[in-house]
């Protein structure tokens, strides 16, 4: 086990090194730097004072010279300075991380919480009619847009009931906060619902098949029995993937909903440093979803293996 964790982790090395390099020449690429954007909003700045200024920040230099002193300031732990924010690239990612990670927590136990039970219960009642209505609800969950319904409970909850605010958690605390977190995190969680349902469906259904369930039932297992204690610890491996899968969203936010909600997350932070280009804190946004992912997928590795002996034993 200790080997494969070795083994996986080096190769996540590897792609995130990759990725870096793929996002620093895409970032690149972009039509202008910060200093262009300082010559077109300053018109007495020279010309003599703007090649001054390029030169001080390295922007006269190849891309691929930039990201090797980038790189080398990385592995010292330096991540640079925000241009849009006016400071450390990790004092002012810290906020918009702490909001993503307890919007994005919230709204993925309330989906799992809510998900698995209804995906267990379809499998055990397949092909009745509460089978036929939870496949429905998790059609719809999947189908509905995110901002559509973020705004239809901002109408209902907010607007025509006044019982929640429409948005918004600047310097907020308590209680406040989390009246502030109800409705960002119901649509996220309801937008999400669907797919895990339906993939606890699917795997249950799909072990139920195996010759080990025949064999529990020959045994006189009876069928709550059988589901619980025997397929759905197997069942819950794809439902692991889509969780590791999910682990890189965590940490890079839910762009719409942040904006629908004016939630001040991960999501709107990367999108306004790439506009605005604040290489330095895209390119850490960035790169950090790339790392959760991968963190996610070795983590899923670890839960198969303690899910499936069979796992474990190759």
């Amino acid at each position: 086990m200790t080997r494969l964790v070795v083994s996986r982790l080096m190769q996540s090395v590897v792609v995130l090194l990759a990725m870096s390099v793929v996002v620093y020449g895409l970032m690149g690429l972009m039509p202008g730097d910060p200093i262009d954007l300082m010559i077109a909003s300053d018109p007495h700045l020279s010309p003599l004072e703007a090649a001054r200024l390029k030169a001080l920040y390295g922007l006269d230099k190849p891309w691929t010279e930039r990201y090797l002193r980038w790189l080398g300031q990385v592995m010292q732990g330096e991540f640079g300075y925000s241009r849009l924010y006016a400071k450390p690239v990790g004092t002012a990612m810290a906020p918009a991380l702490a909001n993503t990670v307890l919007l994005m927590l919230t709204a993925l136990g309330v989906a799992l919480a809510v998900a698995l039970p209804l995906g267990i219960l379809a499998a055990a009642k397949a092909g009745r009619w509460i089978d036929g209505a939870i496949n429905l609800l998790a059609f719809a969950s999947v189908s509905v847009p995110t901002f559509w319904l973020g705004l239809m409970l901002i109408l209902l909850f907010a607007v025509a009931l006044g019982w929640l605010p429409a948005g918004g958690v600047d310097s907020l605390s308590g209680g406040e906060r989390l009246r502030h977190l109800v409705l960002p995190a119901a649509t996220l969680a309801m937008a999400g619902l669907g797919q895990f349902a339906r993939h606890m469906r699917a795997a249950l259904l799909g072990e139920a098949a195996a010759d080990y369930v025949r064999t529990a039932r020959a045994k006189g297992c009876g069928p709550l029995r059988v589901l619980l204690r025997h397929q759905l610890r197997n069942a819950l491996l794809p439902v692991t993937t889509i969780l590791a899968l999910e682990l890189g969203g965590l940490f890079s936010g839910a762009l719409i909903t942040e904006t629908v909600f004016a939630w001040p997350g991960m999501g709107r932070l990367i999108f306004e440093a790439v506009m605005g280009n604040d290489f330095n804190l895209a390119l850490s946004g960035l790169l950090l979803a790339t790392a959760m992912t991968l963190v996610g997928s070795i983590l899923a590795d670890l839960a198969y293996a303690g899910l499936d002996p069979r796992v474990r034993l190759g």
